[in-house]
């Protein structure tokens, strides 16, 4: 039987990465809006296990939680990682979920995982979800730089060898020009995805998110005065932009 999500990233047997995957959940609600009681609706996109959802339902408890992950399996998991608790949405696909009403949207590790043939349809989407006055936290890692080197070291004494633990790939990266043919795999049913996080780069998805929203703020986790140059995650908060006229 397989590791399932939540043990291999929340429960690692390394109490540094265990610390640091924590870190970041708490890291994104403190990036986000703090007019907790005012929150209706959020949505966690891409939400893997559901572990943030279980913040999440404590952190805003006037709002309905939609836990949105089109994996299966994932969504499974995270079924089984929630049960019991109030207010909470399952949901594999947009169709059970009403645009627009969303004041609040979480997306955390997921698009270093999305091919970049389908980035832009992925941001409108999460773009269409938002309530007009609504704000999106994304979280993803920094695969460059110092990040990337002490992250390779670390691959590289647990797979040495793999596409995300290979010398060559780990000295592009930390010299800041991470490989561009990473593989794609597929989740169930058949979801496209980059499983190694190895040749993302958050400097280009910046750039991305500003051509689609207005950027409200950058930072990083877990210590955001250090930055992304010695910070293991970036966060970007977003808003949809005002309409011209």
């Amino acid at each position: 039987m397989g590791v399932s999500y939540t043990e291999g990233v929340f429960r690692d047997r390394n109490p540094v990465k265990r610390w640091l995957q924590q870190r970041r959940l708490h890291s994104a609600l403190g990036f986000a809006r703090q007019d907790r009681e005012a929150v209706r609706r959020v949505i966690d996109f891409g939400a893997g296990s559901g572990e943030l959802c279980k913040y999440l339902v404590r952190a805003y408890p006037n709002a309905s939680i939609v836990c949105y992950e089109p994996c299966s399996d994932l969504l499974e998991e995270a079924r089984i990682e929630l049960a019991g608790l109030p207010r909470v949405e399952f949901h594999a696909s947009f169709d059970g979920i009403a645009p627009g009403q969303a004041d609040l949207l979480f997306c955390l590790e997921v698009f270093e995982h999305i091919p970049l043939s389908m980035r832009a349809r992925s941001l409108a989407e999460v773009g269409a979800l938002l309530a007009d006055d609504g704000e999106a936290v994304f979280g993803v890692p920094v695969e460059v730089g110092l990040p990337a080197l002490y992250k390779g070291l670390f691959r590289m004494s647990r797979r040495y060898g793999a596409y995300d633990a290979r010398p060559k790939h780990v000295l592009m990266a930390t010299l800041g020009m991470p490989p561009q043919d990473r593989p794609v795999g597929r989740l169930p049913p058949d979801v496209e995805v980059h499983n190694e996080h190895m040749g993302f780069d958050h400097r280009t998805f910046r750039r991305a998110l500003a051509q689609e929203f207005s950027l409200a703020k950058a930072s990083a986790s877990p210590f955001p005065l250090l930055g992304t140059a010695l910070c293991p995650e970036a966060y970007f908060v977003v808003r949809k932009r005002a309409a011209a006229g």
